[in-house]
């Protein structure tokens, strides 16, 4: 029997991707309700969705119909959101971050886990074949020892009335905690290895908004390597690389436009396995370039599918509650390194 979802924030990313990409092609998936409360928004969605909208969230948490709900709501009212969800027994997948706190985040996995429903963070990124591919072939050694992991994501976001992502109180922050925390948290899933220290700085040089529109940030990993997150709100979207590099002493993988909302690209790697002896011409004559394209994978299917597959077994979300605390820790620790010229451990 199909899991039955409704969607709390039907419009942005739900109705763009989610909903279309994911929900609806999942083989476990139905969708059956969605709310938001701009009446026209819902509407439409649920007419062209044939599902039943509502624009009040106890209206859909109340529908029996829905087993597991999932959370595209702006940040400030996740928590709320996903406390209530809990106590009417649906299951949760909610949009990163989870809240506005660390607090918020520990009291939303202990509802879940108080009212015995799943609790999932929607960091969709991982589930893109190349991120995965990259990942199983450093699991198998093929970089040789990791050294360096680079993931950069950048768009244009100019001021808009209202905007969640351009005020401190609804959003928590900026650039760095709306995309560097995709950033960071693919970077620590292809390593296999969590963030220990980290240095930040954080500018605004374009928008005129209270949040950050450029974060940068270096990464000391558990396992000895080292990283690099750059996010931007003010790069014209054509000028994007959204550059994924990762270096070893065995070699290096490339991708550009695979860290994003789409679920194509390839991978260029150059595998060298042991390096021989020192060139001082530095060439790189003789290199083997491979461009490897795993099968695509719609990873906000895969997303809503390994979620769903939790619930009919009953085993831990693929990305649990607790990865998003562990990621609103990381993010807290570089806006705190922000703030105070310093590097700042992770714990």
């Amino acid at each position: 029997m199909a899991v039955r979802w409704g969607v709390i924030g039907c419009g942005g990313i739900a109705d763009r991707r989610t909903i279309p990409e994911g929900i609806i092609p999942a083989p476990s998936a139905e969708l059956v309700a969605v709310q938001d409360i701009a009446k026209d928004r819902v509407d439409e969605v649920a007419k062209n969705r044939g599902a039943t909208g509502y624009t009040k969230v106890e209206e859909l948490l109340a529908d029996e119909n829905v087993d597991a709900v999932y959370i595209a709501t702006p940040t400030h009212v996740h928590h709320e959101q996903t406390v209530a969800a809990a106590r009417a027994g649906k299951h949760v997948l909610c949009e990163k971050p989870l809240a506005l706190t660390q607090d918020e985040c520990e009291a939303s996995i202990a509802a879940c886990n108080e009212a015995g429903v799943k609790f999932g963070t929607n960091f969709m990124m991982r589930f893109h074949a190349c991120h995965t591919a990259i990942r199983d072939m450093i699991a198998a050694g093929d970089l040789g020892t990791p050294v360096l992991g680079r993931a950069e994501l950048t768009c244009w976001y100019p001021p808009i009335e209202g905007a969640f992502r351009q005020s401190q109180e609804l959003g928590g922050g900026g650039a760095l905690i709306d995309m560097g925390n995709h950033c960071i948290d693919l970077l620590e899933f292809i390593f296999g290895s969590k963030v220990a220290k980290v240095s930040c700085f954080t500018e605004h040089l374009v928008q005129d908004y209270e949040t950050e529109d450029t974060a940068v940030v270096t990464l000391h990993f558990e396992n000895g390597a080292v990283g690099m997150v750059d996010t931007l709100f003010n790069v014209p979207d054509a000028a994007a690389r959204n550059m994924l590099e990762l270096y070893g002493s065995g070699g290096s993988m490339v991708t550009q436009g695979t860290i994003g909302q789409a679920s194509t690209g390839s991978i260029t790697a150059v595998i060298e396995g042991e390096a021989g002896g020192y060139d001082a011409q530095q060439q790189r004559e003789g290199a083997t370039e491979q461009i490897i394209e795993p099968d695509v994978v719609n990873m906000y299917e895969a997303a809503i599918q390994g979620f769903c597959e939790a619930i009919e077994n009953d085993t831990e979300a693929p990305v649990p509650g607790e990865d998003g605390l562990w990621s609103h820790k990381v993010i807290d620790a570089c806006y705190e390194s922000a703030r105070t010229g310093e590097a700042v451990e992770v714990s």
